[in-house]
């Protein structure tokens, strides 16, 4: 009854963690940008005396779901979304590179550009700082120009560019942050070829049907382990 209690009970530790990951994805299905995370149940041998027949099960996150989101208009000037392929720079709190798809950019009070949850947009010299000015527009290639105050429509000043980047999916990992980051603290190099579409966001690629459907399965998976324990229970004061 041992084995089985245990087994039981290491079942249910994994469907949590699970569901976990699932509820996550659902919480965000309307955060711009956002990026599912892949959750799968792996099989691995209990190791000791006797027969290796037992097995554990295993909660783990294999990889992330980089698919495009659903590109939806704004019509806002510092609205910017992906055109296909590709991240857009930003540096994460702990001041290293990261990437993201959220294109939902702002000026902060001190000048940096910045995503909505407050991240830098990093250029090619470091965060993008904006000068006063009464209009700023971004150009399908990320360049950053601004209308400086006073001046006529035709005065436009360059001030940087957003460092687009498109490294390959298996070479990034996402952080608890939801950030994407290159593997081994390495950098992306920038890339010429990744565009942006102005005056739209890219939603998030969570299916909530499905991720609905997956937590009712992972819960009936839950009382399931939880029946066996009391069973378990049941027969060792049986016996």
């Amino acid at each position: 009854m041992d084995r089985m209690l245990y087994i039981a009970a290491d079942g249910a530790s994994q469907i949590q963690q699970a569901q976990a990951v699932n509820a996550n994805n659902l919480a965000n299905v309307s955060t711009t940008g956002f990026k599912a995370q892949f959750e799968a149940l792996r099989a691995l041998p209990v190791y000791g005396p006797g027969y290796a027949s037992r097995v554990h099960a295993e909660s783990v996150t294999p990889g992330v779901d980089v698919s495009s989101g659903t590109l939806m208009s704004t019509g806002r000037s510092l609205d910017v979304a992906v055109d296909g392929q590709g991240w857009i720079a930003v540096q994460a709190p702990d001041g290293r590179e990261a990437y993201t798809r959220a294109g939902d950019l702002r000026v902060s009070a001190t000048g940096v550009l910045e995503t909505g949850a407050g991240h830098p947009v990093l250029g090619d010299g470091g965060p993008l700082t904006i000068p006063d000015a009464q209009q700023l527009e971004i150009a399908a290639d990320g360049t950053v120009s601004v209308l400086p105050v006073g001046q006529a429509p035709s005065t436009l000043a360059v001030v940087g560019r957003i460092r687009l980047v498109n490294p390959p999916a298996g070479a990034l990992t996402k952080g608890d942050d939801g950030l994407m980051r290159m593997q081994n603290d390495a950098t992306a190099p920038a890339d010429a070829r990744v565009r942006l579409t102005r005056g739209a966001l890219e939603s998030s690629n969570v299916n909530s049907i499905e991720a609905l459907t997956t937590m009712i399965d992972l819960a009936r998976q839950f009382e399931t382990q939880v029946k066996l324990m009391k069973t378990a229970e049941e027969n060792d004061a049986a016996s």
